[in-house]
């Protein structure tokens, strides 16, 4: 599903609303979809890294987590309602919650991979960083539904490096790098993991690195500016729709606010300044996505191939 261009407007129609809600959800979610947070923590020399940190909790974020365990205390059946309440705590930095409502999720709906695969990240946060025997089950099972999840494949690969096995993790995040979309919003981290790996394991890994990045940079910057991204399911819609409009409001500013937190921490994301672009231009506050330009570009000064993706990805998205 392509999404629409950017809005004109200071904020969305009321008409829209419910879809824009869900897509920009989907594409933030995107951008951490296969660990991005943990892989943004990690030290260059691999090292686990501390607890990672909690996001800014604010009120109404809060009043909507209330709401949803209200509900699903009436109708405790409700995968959709508890992976929807295990991303809202995952957001607000509450990994083991988040992995206690995940938990239920795919007691009720065993079938659902990203149930699976979110429950293990869940766990991974929760224990500072650690693919625990109880996350990497939860991996088994979602690789077992679909063997090419990235966020299972890259956290088994991380077990292996834990473990040290470092070849295989190589091997395993090279293949998942094979696999990766060109310019998806993973992809620059698996390469710095697999460099990282080779770099302390004196392993070369000049081949691996070199998997699907031909591509022009100035077309990838362009091309995730402008990715389409899967469209909202029928319950998702429901669930978001559900919400006042307030709620919805203070639920997408949390999460934006929350990426550009962590950008400010770790800045060398150039996937992830692309995706700030684009949520504030898609919410349609311009002052905010040109300032997260320019913070961009100021984060990889001198980096002519980042800066080319930045300008090309900014004249996607109609920025002056």
């Amino acid at each position: 599903m392509t999404t629409e261009p950017p809005s004109t407007d200071s904020r969305p129609s009321s008409g829209s609303a419910t879809t824009r809600i869900v897509l920009i959800a989907a594409a933030l979610v995107a951008t951490g979809a296969v660990g991005v947070k943990l892989w943004q923590d990690r030290s260059a020399s691999v090292q686990t890294a501390g607890p990672a940190e909690s996001a800014g909790e604010q009120p109404d974020v809060q009043t909507m987590i209330a709401q949803l365990e209200k509900r699903l205390k009436d109708n405790p059946k409700d995968a959709e309602g508890w992976r929807m309440l295990g991303w809202s705590l995952y957001g607000t930095g509450k990994y083991a919650e988040a992995a206690q409502a995940y938990r239920k999720a795919t007691q009720i709906d065993p079938a659902s991979v990203e149930g699976w695969s979110a429950l293990g990240e869940a766990l991974v946060l929760a224990s500072s960083d650690k693919v625990t025997p109880d996350a990497a089950m939860a991996f088994e099972k979602a690789l077992a539904i679909d063997p090419k999840d990235p966020r299972a494949r890259y956290f088994s690969a991380m077990a292996f490096a834990q473990s040290g096995n470092t070849e295989s993790a190589i091997g395993g995040l090279a293949s998942l790098l094979k696999d990766t979309p060109k310019g998806a919003p993973w992809e620059d981290n698996v390469r710095q993991m697999i460099k990282a790996l080779g770099d302390k394991s004196g392993l070369d890994v000049s081949q691996e690195l070199a998997i699907n990045a031909a591509a022009p940079a100035a077309a990838k910057g362009a091309e995730l500016a402008t990715a389409g991204i899967p469209g909202p399911s029928q319950t998702q819609m429901r669930e978001a729709a559900s919400m006042p409009k307030g709620q919805q409001d203070a639920m997408i500013e949390g999460m934006v606010n929350g990426l550009e937190a962590k950008l400010k921490a770790n800045p060398k994301n150039l996937s992830g300044w692309i995706m700030l672009m684009r949520s504030r231009t898609q919410l349609g506050e311009t002052a905010k996505a040109a300032k997260a330009l320019a913070d961009a570009r100021a984060a990889f000064a001198g980096d002519s191939t980042a800066l080319a993706q930045l300008s090309e990805a900014a004249g996607a998205l109609g920025m002056q």
